[in-house]
């Protein structure tokens, strides 16, 4: 049996006084509070099986988190966590085989995962709720039309003949409340300095092919080796991210007459190819960045070998800390930013930000109404701003409008550096609710990550001014590959398709240009016999007339 914390009885105390102030920080969406049997005023104490399937997700150590209390006031609803560890792909697939169904289902909204509950839903495994949406509008808010990127809509929300089976939570609700991990390459301060050289004057991509070679004839030395100009995280991540410098980065590109093509027919693909081909062969690149292990690519970054990092910015941050604090002035800064093929100079930062999870009634569960009052709850802005900040007058105050941590808890989050989010999980923060609160509004109805280290919160939005100097944009287009998928010879077609990164990878360690180039081509090739330029004719006449994807910066 889990035991609460000394201080536990206080805080579940204090949790219950703080109720009736949650209300104060809404906006302008309510938990229904009436609507029949499914309405909130029913609370009938149950308790549900929520199955959280994201690989290594974790919950509480206590019984009862203030959060916890909280949600089962106002819902009447006790949730008993199940994690998953492992492929999130075999286990949605598993509980269906099985049988072994929770009473909620919540995981992620792309891939095997999506495959996988978009199954169940077309074999009535999951609980229609459309006839119910009426007496839940939270819940109808985040599945409308509008609130859903086109393609997903068409195949996981409205794909049932008017059935409604599948939630989709934490899409932005707006622009700025996109979540930016600030993808793009990073370079060690004092090292761009004693090349002198200013990060931000590298624009094109011949002026970072000559910041790289600067580095690289500087001769520069760690923990007794040379010092690497480009280098990535575990398996090459996210190392190909210079191909924005050629082509869009949507994976499909704009033919010029209108119609669509995949970007690896493109002649851009074939110049980004060989331009890491070329970093490659010159020393330019690490020989090991497509290979090398987590820990060994760690390893380099810690003992300072790298120069230049490509991922997001708060990976960066984090791998690079120690080295950092041991070594002033080596944080990394941003470089750039980089040109973007094709993107005129003020366009936002176009970026594909699909709600991280779809969540599901399965049909064993004990009592539908029950599930659904939860989840509306969740999802209503009461619901959203207590799964990211907690309670309330326990946890956090409104001040001038905004949501502000107490001192307390700030320093008890800040001192949590075991990386488990113990003290956060504890009091019902990062256990799950969050991945069921609707679309994300943490700017437009929160206050932000009001729980971020300042001075990592600081180093975020300095960069940001940097690399986003136009904002972003979410992108709400269709994505050619989903349509794609439709087509009669996908099947065949899928496994010449998935190719593409190996072939890509083989190419740039080739010998020469020419091998490079009869590598690619070789597949597109055989890609061609296996029905792609049918199922790419299909594509284009599918998406006529329609908003399409073609400009998109990773994510």
């Amino acid at each position: 049996m889990k035991k609460l914390y000394g201080k536990g009885a206080t805080l579940l105390l204090a949790a219950a006084l703080a109720i009736g102030s949650l209300a104060g920080c809404t906006n302008n969406e309510e938990p229904a509070e009436t609507g029949g049997e499914g309405g909130a005023s029913s609370k009938k104490e149950v308790t549900l099986r929520v199955l959280h399937n994201w690989n290594g997700s974790t919950g509480s150590e206590v019984d009862m988190t203030p959060v916890e209390q909280v949600i089962k006031e106002k819902t009447g609803v006790t949730v008993e966590w199940e994690y998953t560890t492992g492929s999130e792909t075999e286990k949605v697939n598993a509980i269906f085989a099985t049988q072994d169904l929770p009473d909620i289902y919540t995981g992620p909204a792309w891939g095997g995962e999506l495959d996988g509950i978009i199954k169940a839903a077309k074999e009535d495994q999951l609980i229609d709720f459309s006839d119910k949406l009426d007496q839940y509008p939270n819940l109808a808010k985040s599945i409308a039309k509008e609130n859903v990127p086109p393609a997903l809509y068409e195949k996981a929300i409205d794909a049932y003949d008017g059935k409604k089976y599948l939630l989709l939570q934490n899409q932005p609700a707006t622009d700025a409340d996109g979540i930016d991990w600030l993808y793009g390459f990073y370079v060690r301060k004092d090292i761009a300095e004693q090349i002198g050289v200013d990060p931000q004057s590298v624009k094109t991509k011949d002026d970072f092919y000559s910041f790289l070679q600067k580095i690289k004839d500087s001769n520069l030395e760690a923990n007794g080796q040379p010092v690497i100009p480009l280098g990535g995280f575990s398996n090459g991540w996210a190392v190909g991210i210079g191909n924005t410098m050629f082509y869009g980065g949507a994976g499909y590109v704009d033919k010029g007459d209108g119609l669509l093509e995949n970007a690896f027919f493109s002649e851009g693909y074939d110049e980004y190819t060989l331009y890491y081909r070329k970093l490659l062969s010159e020393g330019l690149l690490d020989a090991e960045a497509f290979t090398q292990t987590d820990p060994i690519a760690k390893e380099k970054i810690s003992q300072g070998r790298v120069a230049v990092l490509a991922a997001h910015y708060p990976a960066i941050l984090d791998a690079t800390k120690e080295y950092a604090k041991a070594n002033p002035g080596s944080e990394f800064v941003p470089v750039g930013p980089l040109e973007w093929a094709g993107a005129e100079s003020n366009r936002p930062v176009d970026l594909g930000i699909q709600g991280n999870n779809v969540t599901a009634i399965t049909k064993a569960a004990k009592d539908v109404d029950a599930a659904l009052r939860l989840l509306d709850y969740l999802a209503s802005d009461e619901g959203f701003v207590l799964t990211r900040y907690g309670v309330e007058g326990v946890h956090w105050d409104m001040v001038d409008g905004k949501p502000t941590p107490k001192k307390e808890w700030f320093d008890k989050f800040a001192n949590d550096t075991s990386g488990k989010l113990i003290e956060r999980k504890n009091q019902g923060l990062e256990i799950g609710f969050n991945s069921m609160s609707g679309m994300d509004r943490i700017n437009s109805v929160g206050g932000g990550d009001i729980w971020q280290d300042q001075e990592r919160k600081e180093t975020m939005d300095n960069a940001r001014k940097i690399l986003r100097p136009n904002g972003i944009k979410v992108i709400t287009g269709y994505n050619p590959g989903d349509v794609m998928i439709k087509h009669e010879k996908w099947e065949m077609l899928k496994p010449s398709m998935d190719k593409t990164g190996d072939a890509w990878k083989e190419a740039v360690y080739a010998k020469s240009d020419e091998a490079a180039l009869k590598i690619l081509n070789e597949l597109r090739e055989q890609m061609r016999k296996t029905g792609y330029e049918e199922a790419m004719q299909y594509t284009n006449e599918q998406l006529k007339d329609k908003e399409v994807v073609t400009m998109q910066l990773p994510n």
